[in-house]
C-alpha cells in the first residue's frame, strides 16, 4: 500500500556498509553450514544437504523436463501480474471516470475481493476451469487485483490537484490531461502495485497450482509431497526465491526508475 513517502523510492536501495555486508554474508554463511550440521544426522528425506539442493535447483533451470515447468509458473505468474494490475487499476480509475461507482468498488468490491479466501478461490477455479493454465491464473489474478486496486486508488488519492487544475485550464481534453498528466503522476503508484503483486503472485504460486495445475512448479511438489521427496521441495522453493529476485533486479527496478523518471 502506499505511503507518504514516493513509492518510486522503493526501487532505490540504501548504501551498504562493509561492516553490514560482511554480518549479512557471514549470516548467511552461518546458515548453511548449520543446515548442513543438521542434514548429516538425518535422513535426506526429512532434511537434505545443501549440495542436494543446489543439484535440484540447477536440474529446475538446466534439465529439460523440469525446465518446462518453471518456466511455466514463471510465465503464469508475469501474466496474472499484468492482468491483475490492468483490473486493478481499471477498478480503482473507474469512480474518477463515473463518480456514483465509488461506493460500489471502495465500500463493496474492494472488501469483498481482499476478505475472499484463497482457498476459495482455488478451489472455485478448478469447478470452473478444471486443471489448467487458466484455472491458475483466475485464482492468481482474483488474489492479486485487490492489492492493485488498494495501492492505485491511494495514488489517486495524492494526486496533485492543483497541477492537474492547471493542465485543464490549458485544454478541455480530458483525454489529453489524463494521458499528459494523470498517466506520469500516477505512474510510480502503479509500479508500487506491480512490486507488490509479483511479490504476493509467487506466494501464492505453488498453492495455486497445487489445486489445479498438471504443469508447473506446484506441480512438481504435489508430486514431492506424495514421494516424501524433501530435497524437491527446497530445490523448488529456492528456485522461486532466485526467479523472484532476478525479475526483481531485471525487470521490476528498471520499470520503477523509468515510472519515477518519465
Amino acid at each position: 500500500m502506499a505511503t507518504d513517502r514516493s513509492p518510486a523510492s522503493s526501487g532505490s536501495e540504501p548504501p551498504v556498509t562493509l561492516w553490514g555486508r560482511l554480518l549479512g554474508e557471514g549470516l548467511v554463511l552461518a546458515a548453511i553450514v548449520g543446515w548442513w550440521l543438521l542434514s548429516l544426522g538425518l535422513p535426506d528425506y526429512i532434511i537434505p544437504s545443501p549440495w542436494q539442493v543446489v543439484e535440484g535447483v540447477y536440474s529446475l533451470f538446466f534439465d529439460p523436463v523440469k525446465a518446462e515447468h518453471t518456466l511455466i509458473s514463471t510465465l503464469r505468474v508475469l501474466g496474472s501480474v499484468v492482468v491483475a494490475t490492468a483490473l486493478g487499476g481499471a477498478l480503482a480509475l473507474l469512480p474518477r471516470w463515473f463518480g456514483f461507482t465509488d461506493l460500489i468498488v471502495h465500500q463493496r468490491i474492494q472488501p469483498f475481493l481482499s476478505s475472499f479466501p484463497s482457498a476459495g478461490w482455488a478451489i472455485l477455479g478448478i469447478i470452473w476451469f478444471g486443471n489448467s493454465t487458466p484455472s491458475v491464473m483466475f485464482v492468481q489474478v482474483a488474489i492479486l487485483t485487490p492489492f492493485c486496486l488498494v495501492n492505485v486508488a491511494e495514488g489517486l488519492r495524492e494526486l496533485d490537484r492543483e497541477l492537474i487544475e492547471m493542465g485543464t485550464s490549458f485544454t478541455r481534453a480530458r483525454r489529453r490531461v489524463f494521458f499528459k498528466l494523470v498517466v506520469p503522476l500516477l505512474a510510480p503508484y502503479v509500479m508500487a502495485a506491480v512490486r507488490i503483486a509479483y511479490g504476493v503472485g509467487w506466494k501464492i504460486a505453488l498453492v495455486s497450482e497445487l489445486f489445479g495445475a498438471d504443469r508447473g512448479l506446484g506441480f512438481l511438489m504435489l508430486e514431492a509431497q506424495i514421494l516424501s521427496d524433501a530435497t524437491t521441495v527446497f530445490s523448488t522453493c529456492f528456485a522461486i526465491v532466485l526467479i523472484f529476485i532476478l525479475g526483481e533486479r531485471l525487470i521490476i527496478n528498471p520499470l520503477t526508475r523509468l515510472a519515477a523518471n518519465p
